[in-house]
């Protein structure tokens, strides 16, 4: 038996992260897709698969540190082994003689603003389709097709303009397969897969937009090829006060007419505290400020985005009365012309009576 640690290039006390990330790192490594025809990168993919799942396992990897022994159930069905079950069990390939691959799954990521800040890992919850082990993906107890004599294909003699030709065709009643069932698994209802939920660890880069897809692969749906991959697509959770505009952030900060006319020192937010800012006096309605750097991450550029303050002005609608008298000595010096005092209370009577 290979030595499981070894295999995977990790110490006896590595952590269960650290003995996932080593996985995933040599099992992109050696994956078939990659080594196409390599026998040595294929019998490698097997036992990196083999020994990971009997370490990612803690009772089995308890097991097996006390005994040197995978214990009941061994190291699981590795994948290589389960592509080579694929293709006796469902018995069709693609035209270039390679079984075909499962399909490829998408999934949302839920996000903060904050977390584009810095790379950061994020985990992940999936279901996904994997052989049912009840069946041993077969989906049930099957007899060879009568319509074909289990060969999936049947013959057609087709008419061209030159002349007759047979042709091969996919059989109809068994879809090509070679074989129906005679009684469907009772677990997967015939479908020889079944759904199971996965929990694995994504790398979101710093500043990653939300059409952008992560692609992880191997982590798809299996198939008699292999399994596919997985496509997540970040969705980032609308910040309170902060709204995103590639790698700008943008903030409205409201004003009084007096912060306005004469200056004020605020605080703004910004995603990794509050930012200092000076209005000047006299700043009007949607001036906009800007403040390099406390945006976020420019994707592949160590340069970070801005953070753009835009001002709202707040007109006051309820004025104490020595509010009001200010405010008409305010118009009376700069020669503003303003409505008399109490002119809204008469309109209002007017119109009700």
């Amino acid at each position: 038996m290979n030595d499981y640690y070894a295999v995977l290039g990790v110490s006896r006390e590595a952590s269960a992260e650290e003995i996932k990330r080593a996985y995933r790192k040599l099992a992109l490594k050696y994956h078939p897709d990659r080594n196409p025809g390599d026998k040595e990168a294929e019998e490698r993919f097997k036992q990196i698969n083999e020994a990971y799942a009997v370490l990612s396992d803690p009772e089995k990897r308890a097991h097996y540190d006390r005994y040197g022994t995978a214990g009941p159930g061994g190291g699981g069905t590795n994948l290589g082994d389960l592509f080579d079950l694929f293709e006796q069990v469902f018995g069709f390939r693609t035209p270039s003689g390679r079984a075909p691959r499962g399909e490829d799954l998408e999934v949302s990521l839920e996000l903060e603003l904050a977390d584009l800040l810095e790379d950061c890992e994020k985990e992940l919850q999936y279901e996904r389709l994997v052989p049912c082990e009840a069946c041993r993906g077969q989906g049930g107890r099957r007899q060879a097709c009568r319509s074909c004599g289990g060969r999936g294909v049947l013959e057609q003699v087709q008419r061209t303009f030159f002349g007759s030709m047979v042709a091969q065709v996919p059989c109809g009643t068994c879809r090509g397969q070679g074989y129906v069932l005679a009684e469907s698994c009772a677990t997967c209802r015939g479908r020889g897969r079944v759904r199971r939920k996965e929990r694995i660890s994504v790398a979101v880069p710093a500043g990653i937009e939300e059409n952008q897809l992560l692609r992880v692969p191997g982590y798809g749906n299996l198939g008699p090829g292999g399994p596919g991959d997985l496509f997540v697509r970040p969705k980032v959770r609308p910040h309170p006060q902060l709204r995103r505009q590639g790698a700008d952030l943008i903030y409205e900060l409201r004003l009084g007419l007096a912060q306005a006319a004469l200056g004020v020192r605020v605080q703004v937010p910004g995603l990794r505290g509050e930012v200092p800012l000076e209005v000047p006096p006299g700043t009007g309605e949607g001036e906009v400020f800007e403040l390099e750097g406390e945006g976020l991450p420019r994707p592949g550029s160590r340069q970070r985005g801005r953070l753009r303050v835009v001002t709202r002005l707040e007109v006051p609608r309820n004025l104490s009365k020595k509010a009001r008298d200010l405010l008409r000595q305010y118009a009376q010096e700069v020669g503003e012309e303003v409505a008399p005092e109490g002119w809204w209370e008469r309109v209002k009577r007017v119109f009700r009576g």
